[in-house]
């Protein structure tokens, strides 16, 4: 089976069709429009910053080759939590998530 067709089977299978991350379900057009780029790789208010020449060349803001595709603001997240050692905080809010939701949100009436 091609990659391309697998990746398509990939997504299918996981519920809503769409090319998404993993961690946050944005699509790659909700990413780069994050960093202010239209799908074209064009910057979305060049002449209101005064840029010019600006494109983002490479498009790939989504990783596809490890096990689930992950993009550029969830893979920049994780530099952050790496940066300030702090993994073990991420694993104790996992475990909340999972153990104690209700925990994590404001007491109703707030």
């Amino acid at each position: 089976m091609s990659l391309e067709r697998e990746f398509q089977t990939y997504f299918d299978s996981v519920g809503d069709g769409p090319d998404r991350c993993y961690l946050c379900r944005r699509t790659p057009a909700e990413v780069k429009q994050f960093f202010g780029f239209d799908e074209d790789g064009e910057p979305l208010k060049a002449a209101e910053h005064g840029i010019e020449d600006v494109v983002l060349e490479k498009m790939d803001i989504m990783s596809y080759r490890g096990e689930r595709p992950v993009c550029a603001i969830c893979q920049l997240n994780m530099d952050a939590i790496a940066m300030l050692d702090e993994y073990d905080v991420l694993k104790r809010i996992s475990q909340q998530m999972r153990e104690d939701r209700d925990t994590l949100w404001p007491p109703s009436g707030s």
